[in-house]
């Protein structure tokens, strides 16, 4: 496609419909002023879209023959473009080191180590939107007690208001995915910091979800001492795609208390 071909290892599959990619970009319009980072933008079909509607864009792409196109077909995005892999970079360097929007058709092989990413830098990414495999967009925006909630549901959901908006046909792409996608847009909610120990709340959401068949009361049972029990509670009955976040924040506590030296 126009000279670059998709890579199966990168994980590309370059999007050809223009109304589709300007309805991503959209996912943005209320970003106002902020800047925004685009990843993997190959051909540049949706990064188009994002320079008509925002006065700074950079874009960071691995592939050398999509930073080649994009340097010959994009003179805009002169020195803005950075070649390199996202899960690698200095992400506090960007735009002078204050909050920006994130955005991408994300390579299904990463999205989620993408997402990872944007947890660590959750104080400085307040948007982010994008276009990855329907069923992974459908577990991050999935609420308690949907059978695809998960790790990373829970962990972005204490901070971001996750939504799923529209799904994506395989036909749309070249080379086409064998799975439909689909388009989410986080926002960040007004939470500064968590009402347990965040190490903790991460720990217990992993530890309880790594055995998702086992009640709560089983699988938190390997974070306390030998012989510790936890205290009495209706959570421990559960299992954990049926907990909200304040849920999970209530079980932490918990675990926490549990693990106190007693006298």
């Amino acid at each position: 496609m126009n000279g670059v071909k998709p890579k199966k290892a990168l994980g590309q599959h370059f999007l050809t419909d223009m109304s589709v990619a300007r309805r991503i970009a959209a996912t943005l319009d209320d970003a106002g002023t902020l800047p925004v980072l685009e990843i993997g933008p190959g051909t540049g079909v949706l990064t188009q879209y994002l320079l008509e509607g925002h006065a700074d864009v950079k874009v960071v792409e691995i592939d050398t023959e999509s930073v080649g196109y994009l340097k010959e077909h994009f003179p805009a995005l002169d020195g803005r473009i950075i070649e390199g892999d996202f899960l690698r970079m200095d992400l506090d360097g960007l735009f002078g080191g204050g909050p920006f929007c994130l955005i991408g058709n994300y390579p299904y092989n990463i999205s989620s180590q993408i997402f990872f990413r944007v947890l660590e830098a959750k104080d400085r990414i307040p948007l982010c939107s994008g276009m990855l495999q329907r069923e992974v967009a459908e577990r991050l925006a999935a609420k308690e007690g949907g059978r695809t909630r998960g790790i990373l549901s829970v962990l972005l959901q204490a901070w971001y208001d996750v939504e799923y908006l529209f799904t994506v046909s395989e036909s749309v792409f070249n080379p086409p995915p064998k799975v439909k996608s689909g388009v989410i847009r986080l926002r960040r909610n007004s939470r500064q910091s968590l009402p347990c120990d965040e190490a903790l709340f991460r720990t217990v959401v992993k530890a309880t979800f790594g055995q998702r068949r086992k009640t709560i009361r089983n699988s938190v049972r390997g974070l306390l001492p030998p012989g510790v029990p936890l205290p009495e509670s209706p959570l421990l009955a559960m299992r954990p795609e049926q907990l909200s976040v304040e849920q999970f924040f209530e079980l932490t506590a918990l675990v926490e208390q549990a693990r106190q030296p007693r006298d």
